[in-house]
């Protein structure tokens, strides 16, 4: 989801509610502590320069049992994120304590935000000599080009 996906998803709550991959919710008494635009300059493996650039929110849970981010309150940071950082369309990238610091994407199933797991991958698949299997219509792998599929 991007930020403005994220702002337009705000009209139809009342309440802030994120959902992790587990099932459980963050607290409600969370507070986003940073919002913030990243950008990562890299080179892949196949040595390709890449740029990826994100919003990005930390979301952290304190002692204060009783606070609540309330939708204006969320609106008013977001908007010093495109006023001060420049911030637009970008997707959005949500930072959660659990075991370590986790980053989450984040979709909207119409009343809360799902926190949803990132993973890890190889973008010069083709330069490391690595072949995605295929799945064919009987639930078995196989090898691109092999006519199994």
């Amino acid at each position: 989801m991007n930020l403005k996906e994220f702002k337009e998803a705000l009209q139809q709550v009342d309440q802030i509610a994120f959902k992790l991959p587990n099932g459980s919710f963050v607290p409600a008494h969370f507070h986003l502590t940073e919002i913030g635009k990243v950008r990562k300059d890299f080179i892949d493996c196949g040595g390709t320069r890449r740029l990826e650039v994100k919003a990005s929110f930390q979301l952290w849970i304190a002692k204060d049992y009783e606070h609540r981010l309330s939708v204006s309150k969320l609106e008013d940071i977001i908007q010093m994120g495109v006023g001060q950082l420049g911030l637009s369309e970008e997707e959005i990238e949500v930072e959660y304590q659990g075991e370590t610091v986790g980053k989450y994407a984040v979709q909207f199933d119409g009343a809360v935000f799902l926190l949803k797991p990132t993973k890890t991958d190889c973008l010069a698949k083709e330069d490391c000599g690595i072949t995605e299997l295929l799945t064919s219509a009987d639930g078995s792998n196989c090898e691109p080009g092999s006519g199994c599929c």
